[in-house]
């Protein structure tokens, strides 16, 4: 297996030669053989001119390509792009724009907008690998323009309302001190969304920790439920939640400073890119984290349709 890039240098370098570029991602897009992504049969044998191979047997799609089957089908930027892009989002802290990479690697504004979603999307972790355990803390935030910066109308619809937080987005997450971390948007803050929440991804008897907030009223009679009063103190011995309120702040310092304007409807891929940095951070390196983003590509489609709305993303059952 090619040996683990170290800098955006190496990755550059080995990414410009497509040989090596082919010959860093087949290990990790296929575990041992090349197999026909159609029929499964590892009968295929590769066409050097076309950069492709052709499965033995008759089927429809019998060529396939490195890119099939994967989020990079049917992009018809390089290896050499998709590498450079990978790296930069997996090793940067606070994300990287798509007019930072557009300007980086060469393409238009637009292409770097869709790359990056389709690279969120191959660091979504589906199976989440378990429930969280231990010692969990569990908080939610709002996440949206502040109301001096809002259109007027806006503004004044907010204000209508009475509620300075109508247009904000709720975001919610868990997570297992010393390990992991969950983080998805939410419909409201009501106790039935949160506490469903939170059965489905902490075992039982776990030792919560949460704030003040009603909804978590209840959670005692299946966990170890501690709260901390923040009208009073943040901290009180173990029982704080500020490991999680740590992560919205890096979540809100790259949404601010970086992306600077995110849907609503987009927001949980944002939450998606900032969990698998968490989730993959010291001692891991940028290089081994790199390699794994670049395994996880695998089964994943976003279309540009489906990414702005305009065509249903097909379902998952």
């Amino acid at each position: 297996m090619e040996q683990e890039p170290k800098t955006l240098q190496q990755v550059t370098l080995m990414a410009a030669d497509p040989d090596k570029a082919r010959e860093y991602v087949m290990p990790r897009r296929w575990a041992d053989k090349v197999v026909c992504p159609t029929c499964g049969s590892e009968k295929v044998t590769f066409q050097p001119k076309h950069n492709r191979w052709q499965c033995t047997n008759r089927h429809p799609r019998r060529q396939f390509a490195l890119k099939t089957g994967t989020v990079m089908e049917d992009s018809p930027l390089g290896l050499d792009k998709w590498l450079m892009a990978m790296w930069l989002v997996a090793s940067n802290r606070n994300g990287i724009s798509s007019w930072e990479l557009h300007r980086a690697i060469g393409i238009t504004q637009k292409s770097a907008w869709f790359l990056l979603h389709r690279v969120r999307l191959a660091m979504q972790d589906e199976n989440f690998g378990g429930k969280l355990g231990g010692e969990v803390e569990c908080d939610e935030t709002f996440i949206g323009g502040k109301a001096r910066n809002m259109h007027k109308e806006r503004k004044r619809r907010a204000q209508k309302d009475g509620d300075r937080m109508a247009d904000k987005t709720i975001a919610f997450g868990m997570v297992e001190r010393g390990g992991t971390v969950r983080a998805m948007t939410v419909e409201d803050r009501g106790k039935a969304e949160l506490q469903s929440r939170i059965k489905e991804h902490v075992e039982a008897a776990t030792a919560i920790f949460t704030d003040e907030l009603p909804s978590y009223m209840g959670l005692s009679e299946e966990y170890k439920h501690e709260i901390i009063n923040h009208a009073v103190e943040y901290v009180n011995g173990n029982i704080h939640t500020n490991t999680m309120e740590n992560f919205w702040a890096l979540l809100k310092r790259s949404l601010k400073g970086t992306y600077v304007s995110v849907e609503p409807f987009h927001l949980f891929r944002y939450l998606d890119e900032q969990t698998f940095r968490h989730n993959n951070r010291l001692p891991m390196s940028d290089g081994d984290r790199f390699s794994y983003l670049v395994r996880k590509i695998v089964g994943k489609r976003l279309t540009y349709k489906e990414l702005t709305g305009k065509e249903e993303a097909p379902s998952a059952n």
